[in-house]
């Protein structure tokens, strides 16, 4: 893909539904019993890999346009497939799916592509295995061998590390286990899972002390077939607020944008940078927050002087967004510092190297730490840049091509598709010339 650098970006923004409430909401739904609907569900290649292992389990799934609807078998009511569970690029199938199956006791084999089987699964497969799941892996990584016809425990598991795929595998495995199951966690995660669960009718107990959350849920708990809508994905909505946010001029509109407090940090950053935006909030009960948000371009000049530091705790929740706002750093007389992500490494690539490597290539000023980076405001200039198979590294140095002068070329651009297909035509449609 060449990116040439462009004008202000005007218009109208249709975002994909969230990832990661797709994915739960077609596991819950499969979980269920009765008949759910899933309105906006996720055209990613992610989510489409969530939907072929459910039906390879024995769950019947209807499409209807961005529409889905899913018949649960129940929390037991999954059958042995008859080949190996292909999870594609999705870490978010394959550990989540893990906990359910694991709990359901279904002897299946679960694989992925060359991405995925490098992502590190002993994270997952160590609290299942202490709640008595059997599960071998290759050195802990994919293919993940569940045997079935194991009964689980419930059991009180500190993630040692802070991650919300953890947090959900051991709680569906809990679903299923005797007892209660309890994750205690230290810094806040994406909170999917908890609000999910509570809408198709499980009763999940939290207890909050300061930084560390304790959510409880109980074995043998039902759950009931629901409608909900997934909210427009605010990771994917990153992409154009900084670029609306950079380029002088630009006015953009982007309705029905998921805004949980678990993955809005994103927000609260372009805040500090001086983005001039406004939201209006929509009253959706108890499911996910969400509303419009509208962004102005001031360009460089009207963001703030300041660098901005993104470290400690609020790192869990801006692990998808630190490559976009790596652009957003080039951009700010400060610049931008990344801490405490190391989490980064081990993502679709090394999300870490792949910024530094390419940022570099554009003549950025920019230094590398083990758990981190800090870039300098930097002319970029344009460049041939890798994707390194990863989507959210192609989206982000597409909005780089777009402040740089000359052209950028992205290899392997295609992969954008795994979280917002039509991401390219939607840039293109926006821009002013």
């Amino acid at each position: 893909m060449r990116i040439e650098s462009a004008g202000p970006l005007k218009g109208k923004i249709v975002l994909p539904g969230d990832k990661s409430i797709s994915h739960r909401a077609a596991m819950f739904a499969a979980m269920a019993s009765g008949q759910s609907r899933i309105e906006n569900y996720a055209a990613s290649e992610d989510c489409a890999s969530t939907l072929g292992c459910l039906s390879a389990l024995g769950v019947k799934i209807g499409r209807d346009g961005s529409a889905v609807t899913i018949d649960g078998v129940g929390g037991n009511g999954f059958i042995r497939p008859s080949s190996d569970l292909d999870c594609g690029n999705s870490g978010t199938t394959m550990r989540l799916m893990a906990g359910i199956l694991a709990g359901a006791g279904v002897e299946c084999v679960m694989t992925g592509d060359a991405s995925l089987s490098k992502r590190p699964m002993r994270r997952v497969v160590d609290p299942l295995t202490e709640m008595g799941a059997g599960i071998e892996t290759e050195d802990g990584h994919a293919p993940l061998q569940i045997k079935g016809g194991k009964k689980l425990t419930g059991i009180e598991y500190k993630l040692p590390v802070a991650s919300a795929q953890v947090k959900s595998c051991v709680l569906l495995a809990g679903l299923n286990a005797e007892g209660t199951t309890t994750v205690i966690e230290s810094a806040p995660t994406r909170d999917h899972t908890e609000r999910m669960l509570e809408q198709f009718g499980v009763s999940v107990g939290t207890e909050t002390d300061g930084a560390t959350r304790r959510i409880s849920v109980n074995g043998g708990s039902l759950l009931k077939g629901a409608s909900l809508r997934v909210p427009g994905d605010i990771s994917a909505a990153a992409f154009f607020l900084v670029a609306g946010a950079i380029i002088e001029g630009s006015q953009l509109y982007l309705p029905f944008v998921g805004l949980n407090p678990t993955r809005a940090a994103v927000l609260d950053v372009l805040r500090q940078a001086g983005a001039k935006m406004s939201i209006t909030e929509h009253d959706t009960g108890k499911g996910e927050p969400v509303g419009d948000i509208e962004i102005e371009g001031s360009g460089t000049a009207g963001l703030t002087k300041a660098r901005i530091v993104i470290e400690g705790d609020v790192v869990a929740n801006l692990v998808d967004e630190v490559p976009i706002l790596a652009i957003l750093g080039t951009q700010l007389e400060g610049g931008l510092e990344v801490r405490d992500a190391a989490e980064l490494r081990v993502k679709e690539t090394d999300r870490i190297d792949a910024v530094v490597k390419n940022l570099r290539k554009m003549g950025a000023d920019i230094e590398e730490r083990e758990d981190g980076f800090l870039v300098r405001r930097s002319l970029l200039q344009g460049a041939e840049v890798d994707s390194f198979g990863d989507h959210r590294i192609a989206m982000a140095f597409a909005v780089a091509g777009l402040v740089a002068e000359g052209v950028t070329e992205i290899h392997d651009a295609e992969c954008a598709a795994v979280s917002f297909p039509d991401f390219f035509e939607q840039l293109a449609a926006v821009r002013t010339q």
